[in-house]
């Protein structure tokens, strides 16, 4: 079984071929979470694909949002992707530098909110162009502002009150992409100043078991509709996912739209907003 919509993902061997391609541009997403001290654009700094340009999703987010890398305007949005040099006519092909390309996924899922479908995550990101020892450059490349049209899609994307108003309906399903030792974790196991717990209703489907542990791909479709299945998840009915900041949540994403299924909305807040809400319920188990 191949993937439904395969345009949602690229290899390294058609990248390597159609790099040079005058609409084609390739853009690095490498993120870090705060406190792991790496920096994602000091390494693109130092090596990248050829011709990437620098996504940094903390920048290209809402400044006024009390969380870290918020959706943004659609007007900050297409001023900083123009000012990257991508605009409509481009096919935009995204990756990261780390395996599983969450923040590829993340800045994809960026795209199709803004209208911009004709964007696809590198397979295996750049750990695997590294591994296969293609070309690598250092430095910004020349890049020309260009015009990018935003068209916004307000369906890929769900706020904290239609989260709240599906505890009540439960027409969407919650998928929970953290780590099970997070969605499951005592008070007691935690930070302090972290809440414990999880969306009620939620079902938790940690997103590394979506990749493939060896090639750090998204699993083959058969093994990947399985994932889903294997935690309940029912793939007719529509889908809300969320995560500890909604950067993680973008693979599940990706995952369902390579599976062909589209009714899927993120929760840009995720457990980081969520928590910080006294007044709204968890669950501990």
């Amino acid at each position: 079984m191949d993937y439904t919509n395969k345009d949602g993902i690229v290899s390294t061997e058609w990248l390597a071929e159609n790099i040079d391609t005058q609409n084609t541009k390739v853009v690095d997403a490498s993120w870090w979470p705060t406190g792991t001290q790496r920096d994602g654009r000091a390494e693109y700094l130092d090596s990248h694909i050829p011709g990437a340009v620098f996504f940094d999703i903390d920048d290209i987010a809402d400044p006024t949002a009390p969380f870290p890398h918020t959706l943004p305007s659609a007007e900050l949005f297409a001023d900083r992707v123009g000012r990257l040099g991508l605009g409509n006519e481009h096919h935009i092909v995204v990756y990261d530098n780390v395996g599983g390309a969450s923040a590829a996924a993340r800045a994809w899922w960026m795209f199709h909110v803004f209208g911009h479908t004709n964007v696809a995550v590198l397979a295996g990101g750049f750990p695997k162009w590294l591994r296969e020892q293609r070309t690598v450059e250092d430095g910004v490349p020349l890049s020309s502002p260009t015009l990018f049209r935003p068209r916004q899609n307000f369906s890929l994307l769900r706020s904290l009150e239609q989260v709240r108003e599906d505890l009540d309906t439960h027409f969407e399903q919650i998928v929970d992409g953290r780590r099970a030792e997070r969605y499951h974790a005592p008070q007691q196991a935690l930070a302090p100043g972290s809440r414990a717990g999880h969306i009620p209703s939620s079902v938790n489907l940690p997103v590394i078991e979506l990749i493939d542990s060896r090639e750090l791909t998204l699993l083959p479709a058969d093994s990947l509709k399985k994932c889903f299945e294997n935690h309940g998840i029912d793939l007719e009915r529509p889908i809300i996912a969320t995560c500890g900041e909604g950067v993680t949540c973008c693979l599940i994403t990706l995952g369902l739209y390579l599976l062909g299924k589209t009714d899927v909305a993120n929760y840009d807040g995720s457990w980081a907003e969520w928590t910080k809400h006294e007044e709204l319920p968890v669950e501990l188990d």
